[in-house]
């Protein structure tokens, strides 16, 4: 199989290594908006480099990755679909609902594939606990926490492109929220502080933010998320229910210390970032396009499933903004 790589920053290059080192692909071309960082992954990974996605387009590939900055992914992803190859695409399809729909209907009248990078779902722990609540093993399932945190903000010029928290950040712990317990959230109230670096006051961003969220059964969902956690990268999800209690991301690399005398210590190595927490997750997604592609595996994330997650960032962006409960029937393309 020969792959098409669009986009060779952070993850962009973690995925070029994956990718290179996959059996079932024998040759990877990889472009960049910078060409030269294109060569110099290529050049680690043994890929071939081209000067831009047209030529990605035009190299007889197979499929598309698409990693390149947010504000492009609509448009490839449109370009793979009229040019009739399955797409992976990094998160969010799209800055907002508008663009996110018109990306999945340009895939969807092409009759095309299209898998979103929401990695959490091939993690192990929050596959254990997806296990546990379809089975009932935790009982009635009452309350549910997410925890996203950052050890330090990313550069300022990232803010004004990233769309926010919610949209960057919180969209994962939404995923999740739907993926484990298998229902949907009908109802936000969130709000946010920008009292941490003044350039998140200056992009219209906020660096701390919680959401109560509603699910359709009753169970309620509180969601945090910060760009300021000095200990280290922290990403959990607590379930509890009536019978059980269940916690995902809870180890000995947790940058979390007990405040309890007896209680655990500071861990000795804390997570640094999320490529180094979900690596085994971000290969494990890649290896079930590469499957998608050879027809030997169904689309464990299409469009549709990330226009959910965003729906629920885009309804946290109006509570937040409005300072009020949000439905989910408020926000266009259910």
């Amino acid at each position: 199989m020969r792959i098409g790589l669009i986009g060779t920053g952070r993850i962009g290059s973690f995925h070029a290594g994956v990718l290179s080192r996959h059996p079932s692909v024998k040759a990877l071309v990889v472009a960049d908006a910078d060409p030269a960082r294109a060569a110099s992954v290529a050049g680690l990974t043994g890929a071939s480099a081209v000067g831009s996605a047209a030529e990605v387009f035009g190299a007889g590939v197979d499929a598309v990755v698409i990693a390149s900055a947010t504000s492009a992914h609509a448009e490839l992803i449109g370009l793979a679909a009229k040019a009739g190859l399955p797409a992976f695409c990094e998160k969010p399809v799209a800055l907002d609902l508008a663009g996110t729909l018109d990306a999945l209907r340009a895939t969807e009248q092409a009759g095309s594939v299209l898998q979103l990078g929401f990695m959490r779902r091939f993690d192990a722990g929050y596959a254990a606990a997806r296990a546990a609540v379809r089975a009932g093993a935790l009982g009635r399932l009452h309350t549910v926490r997410t925890v996203t945190s950052d050890p330090a903000p990313p550069p300022a010029a990232y803010l004004p492109l990233s769309g926010g928290l919610y949209r960057d950040c919180l969209i994962h712990d939404f995923d999740m929220v739907r993926w484990v317990t298998g229902h949907e959230v009908t109802r936000v109230y969130a709000t946010g502080s920008d009292a941490g670096p003044a350039m998140f006051r200056e992009a219209g961003d906020v660096d701390t933010a919680a959401a109560l969220l509603t699910l359709d059964d009753g169970t309620l969902v509180t969601a945090t998320a910060t760009r300021c956690n000095g200990a280290g990268y922290d990403v959990r999800m607590e379930l509890a229910g009536e019978r059980d209690q269940l916690a995902v991301g809870l180890d000995d690399r947790t940058p979390l210390t007990s405040a309890q005398p007896q209680g655990p210590a500071a861990p000795a190595e804390p997570w640094p970032g999320f490529l180094e927490r979900f690596a085994p997750a971000y290969e494990a997604e890649l290896d079930a396009f590469v499957r998608l592609v050879l027809g030997e595996a169904v689309n464990p994330c299409d469009g549709r499933e990330a226009l959910h997650a965003l729906r629920i960032a885009e309804a946290c962006e109006v509570s937040r903004r409005e300072g009020r409960p949000v439905e989910l029937t408020e926000i266009p393309g259910a």
